[in-house]
């Protein structure tokens, strides 16, 4: 096995911490616009932009990177990013706690949209757009973001692309990478813009419109207000929501050959078709629920409340316009469910993916038909492909690190003295990259958290984000032998 280039992937991360400082100056330009203290931006901006330069500097010239390096920048930079981004936040003293600092940081940009700030509406807009911008940031993927406006990280590109996109399936719209990052990024931007004009016109405030979309193409969740999307109550902006929740929840290569004029290949898709059909059923299961449970509501606001909220979870947005805490508890262990399925590989959200279900429940029939006939070939097809027997293997390894991991982290919270509702809660939330919780912590106010809950939590996070794999293989020793 090659030596690890660690030059090689310092610095790529100092391209990367320069992307940041460019985003972290246009937060700075917001701050100074509404005519806010926008030093601590500043100043975040600045100290990112010299530690990317520096890195640079000292690790000059193009190395070959292989998988190892891929896997490396990916797992390091999500840490790397929330550890500058908390800065705006820390030395402002909007958070005077550094473990909350970093907890806010890394949830939104691994998308989580789990928060400790009790009290939103106290924090300058500046903070507040930077606060959502970096859910858009790690929502399509920092790396990915640096393969379309980044040629000098062409070398092993291939390698950080596998590493960073989700799932186990990945559809190519172009033959070159960073072709393919741009294709990706561009209909990533349009669909935040389009969707910012649409809540605007709903009455919303330009920059809570941008700030929420941010959040919503991202499948991120964070809202500028204290009650979320309760402060607008408003039907229209609750299916305008509902509309770029479940595109974010879409595989961008599909969306990219839709606008292409390929329809076929979108509307055939079986993940697609899954995906479209799991939050039709999981809303269809939910509304009777509440008509049964709450006769309290009306039949039209019912069918809101199902279909916003299925699409929340299974998109993994974590959004939430009403208090489910007070809804049947049936509600709760159902909502956990579809925490778990996530959307489709290739997006923005987080979940096991709906692919790995595809494949898990269609081997699992096959299995007992296997039983029956043990000298029949019945191979698993997914998309008209027989899928190779490797990634079968690899889903039911995913599957099976993920509940262990699930039911390790709920022991472990429950051991910082959380109650049980809310240690499942806070790891399904985590997991999921949802935000979302049980119990006391419900629709996702961390703060009364222990300092280690909150940075198990944070790892939880980065875990969810990445994948389990992408984490866990950075941890093992074999990983880094020569």
């Amino acid at each position: 096995m090659k030596v690890l280039n660690i030059q090689s992937v310092v610095r790529i991360i100092g391209f990367l911490l320069l992307i940041e400082a460019f985003f972290m100056l246009l937060a700075t330009c917001v701050s100074i616009g509404y005519q806010e203290n926008f030093w601590p931006l500043l100043f975040g901006s600045c100290t990112t932009a010299i530690a990317g330069g520096l890195s640079i500097l000292f690790c000059p010239g193009k190395q070959p990177m292989g998988k190892r390096e891929g896997y490396l920048i990916v797992a390091s930079i999500w840490v790397v990013f929330s550890l500058f981004g908390l800065i705006p936040y820390y030395t402002g003293n909007y958070i005077p706690s550094f473990t909350d600092a970093f907890f806010e940081a890394i949830s939104g940009f691994t998308a989580t949209g789990a928060s400790t700030i009790v009290d939103v509406e106290a924090l300058p807009n500046g903070i507040l757009f930077w606060r959502t911008l970096c859910q858009w940031i790690g929502g399509m993927g920092i790396i990915i973001l640096s393969l379309a406006i980044i040629p000098m990280v062409s070398d092993g590109s291939m390698s950080l692309l596998a590493a960073e996109i989700t799932g186990p399936t990945k559809e190519k719209v172009h033959a070159k990478v960073a072709q393919t990052a741009k294709a990706i990024w561009g209909i990533y931007v349009a669909l935040s813009l389009i969707e910012a004009g649409a809540l605007w016109l709903a009455d919303m405030e330009p920059f809570d419109a941008i700030c929420h979309a941010f959040s919503t193409i991202s499948t991120g969740g964070l809202s500028t207000k204290n009650n979320g999307l309760m402060y607008w109550d408003s039907a229209t902006i609750d299916y305008i929501i509902m509309v770029f929740m479940f595109l974010g929840g879409v595989n961008f290569s599909l969306m990219y050959l839709f606008i292409k004029g390929q329809f076929g290949k979108m509307l055939k898709n079986e993940e697609f078709q899954w995906y479209s059909a799991s939050i039709l059923i999981f809303a269809a299961i939910m509304l009777i629920t509440l008509l049964v449970y709450h006769t309290d509501l009306e039949i039209a606001t019912s069918i809101r409340y199902a279909l916003f909220n299925m699409s929340s979870l299974i998109s993994t947005t974590g959004f939430s316009h009403v208090d489910y805490t007070q809804w049947s508890p049936f509600i709760w262990t159902f909502m956990l469910f579809a925490m778990l399925l996530g959307g489709s590989s290739g997006s923005t959200s987080g979940g096991i993916k709906t692919v790995r279900i595809v494949l898990l429940l269609k081997n699992s029939y096959y299995e007992f038909k296997r039983l029956i006939h043990p000298n029949a070939v019945i191979p698993v097809r997914f998309n008209g492909h027989v899928v190779n027997t490797q990634i079968i293997n690899n889903v039911l390894a995913f599957i099976f690190m993920y509940v262990i991991v699930m039911g390790v982290s709920i022991i472990i919270f429950t051991a910082t003295g959380l109650g049980f509702d809310e240690s499942v809660g806070t790891t399904f939330a985590a997991l999921t990259n949802v935000g979302l919780s049980m119990g006391e912590i419900g629709t996702g106010d961390y703060s009364t958290l222990s300092t280690f809950a909150k940075w198990y939590m944070s790892f939880l996070m980065l875990v969810g984000r990445l994948e389990v794999f992408t984490v866990l293989i950075v941890l093992t020793p074999a990983f880094w032998k020569k």
